[in-house]
């Protein structure tokens, strides 16, 4: 059930997403998603088969010049006529006939434009498109495909985001060397963190700068807690500053875990002009 609950909520979406297109409409997938529940579970007491939006159904209804829930009614009261009335009708049309009907449906429904700017993808979109795409056709299911494309996207953007942290070092007037960070530190960062530092040789006080990044997870809040040991056993002083909100929430709740010097931030005055 819940298979199928996932696989017709994605189907949904990606219908709702096609019509946005070709339409230039926003639809409201939160509403959609909702409405599909309530009428699925509702279905449920009476009987009846779970449904959701179709790709080809709907390309059908859009290329017939249908711009309005108005159209999906009359579809709806069609298939009913049919099945109540015209059930001998349609069973005497070949089952060949019907294939060719979607076969024509999936052609039209391609975007044969992505052919041509395959080459300029990145090679892992290429490889998660292809693999969700034969696992779809292997197991038949929708759902597991895309959520191992999901899984697998999520991995990708996390190799590189990683690569993107990046630290501006100086000393001020002070003697107080400040490490300016760049970038998001989380699990894929942290490596990359560590090895920016120069312990041994930065002065009596360091201060980390989170002006332009942030606190993600645990992993992030670990790393700072080791390098904050590590100028503790040199017998330095590390500070950060400009901590979002959010993030000296997530270091205030690892109180009781880690050790970590978190210095209010500093207030910057105009000149006058006197």
């Amino acid at each position: 059930a819940l298979v199928m609950a996932g696989v017709g909520l994605i189907e949904s979406l990606l219908t709702l997403n096609m019509v946005d297109e070709i339409t230039n409409t926003k639809g409201q997938s939160n509403r959609e998603a909702a409405v599909q529940g309530m009428a699925n579970i509702t279905n449920g007491f009476f009987g009846g088969m779970g449904g959701c939006a179709m790709v080809a159904q709907t390309m059908v209804n859009i290329g017939a010049g249908a711009r309005s829930r108005l159209s999906a009614i009359i579809a709806a009261l069609t298939i009913l006529l049919i099945i109540l009335v015209g059930a001998p009708v349609i069973e005497q049309i070949p089952v060949a006939a019907l294939v060719g009907v979607m076969m024509m449906v999936a052609i039209g429904t391609f975007e044969w434009a992505s052919f041509k700017i395959i080459r300029k993808m990145p090679r892992h979109d290429i490889f998660i498109g292809m693999l969700v795409a034969a696992i779809t056709i292997l197991l038949h299911n929708l759902a597991i495909a895309v959520l191992i494309g999901v899984v697998l996207s999520a991995l990708v953007f996390a190799w590189e985001s990683a690569k993107r942290i990046r630290a501006r070092k100086f000393t001020d007037e002070a003697g107080i060397k400040h490490y300016e960070l760049y970038g998001p530190l989380f699990f894929g960062s942290v490596s990359a963190f560590m090895e920016k530092f120069e312990v041994s040789a930065d002065p009596e006080t360091v201060i980390i700068d989170f002006k332009e990044s942030k606190v993600a997870d645990m992993s992030a809040i670990d790393a700072l807690h080791k390098i904050t040991e590590k100028y503790q056993k040199a017998g330095k002083t590390l500070y950060l500053w400009h901590l979002s909100p959010d993030c000296r929430q997530l270091l205030h709740n690892a109180a009781g875990i880690i050790a970590i010097n978190i210095q209010e931030d500093p207030d910057y005055k105009v000149m006058n002009d006197e």
